[in-house]
């Protein structure tokens, strides 16, 4: 963990957990919609403290779906969902969620919209204030801390919403898709902050994205899911040692990966 990050992410007390134990773990979760409409169909396997997971299928396969159910925003319908140790019923403070858009408030700056979270549950401090505008700055967004959203860039208001993410404190991150509207230069550069930030914080982190270079580059293991009804096709485990750098797409070894996962894709 870097200085900054050091300074400003409060040491979280380990759940009551083994080192080896998941701090996910489902086994046979299925999600059906209006009775009829298969969203997730028996999804089994376990995430370990730490990992990054990267999701990843066509549309309406039940990515977003998972994380959903996991951040506790939706039921399960059959199956058994735990997250530190206990069934999910409900949102849990040790998980927080960023979606594809942003979702800022405009007549809020950016720092105002980091400290949402904090609002919900407290009068913010002054060193909630501080907090939030050293989060600002571990983003990459030093200057523009009482900037509007309306005066920055796409890729600067997901960084708003990053930096809001880690103010909760959660242990766990769900991102869905959170950089699927930038373009490819704003989202490369967002990825390599993400790599930085997560390790940094040592979040347990599920990601999704329809982009499989995307989904190999961040990862330690990737869940290939199958179209509709959504299945785990299979986990594929990625080699790649940290810290990375954007220069590993390049490489026979990454684009073999690829191939790999684009195979599993195909054969579902």
């Amino acid at each position: 963990m870097n200085a900054l990050a050091a300074n400003i992410i409060p040491a979280r007390a380990a759940p009551a957990l083994l080192t080896d134990d998941a701090v996910i773990s489902a086994q046979g979760v299925a999600k059906v919609f209006n009775r009829d409409v298969v969203a997730l169909e028996s999804a089994s396997f376990d995430i370990k403290r730490g990992t990054f997971v990267s999701l990843v299928g066509p549309s309406g396969c039940g990515k977003s779906t998972l994380l959903r159910l996991i951040a506790g925003l939706i039921g399960k319908t059959s199956g058994s969902l735990s997250v530190l140790g206990k069934e999910v019923n409900g949102p849990s403070s040790d998980v927080g969620m960023m979606f594809q858009r942003p979702t800022l408030l405009e007549w809020r700056t950016a720092v105002e919209n980091v400290l949402l979270p904090t609002e919900v549950r407290s009068k913010p401090t002054s060193a909630d204030k501080e907090r939030a505008i050293a989060l600002l700055r571990l983003v990459g967004l030093k200057d523009f801390e009482f900037s509007f959203p309306r005066q920055l860039s796409g890729g600067m208001q997901q960084r708003v919403a990053l930096a809001r993410l880690l103010q909760t404190g959660a242990n766990i991150l769900l991102l869905d898709e959170p950089f699927g509207a930038l373009d490819e230069f704003t989202r490369e550069r967002l990825n390599l902050e993400l790599l930085r930030i997560v390790d940094d914080v040592d979040a347990t982190s599920l990601f999704v994205t329809h982009n499989i270079s995307e989904a190999i580059f961040l990862a330690d293991q990737v869940m290939v899911m199958t179209p509709r009804p959504g299945r785990l096709a299979k986990i594929v485990d990625v080699p790649f040692a940290r810290p990375r750098e954007i220069s590993l797409m390049q490489t026979p070894a990454f684009n073999e990966m690829v191939s790999e996962v684009r195979a599993i894709l195909g054969g579902h």
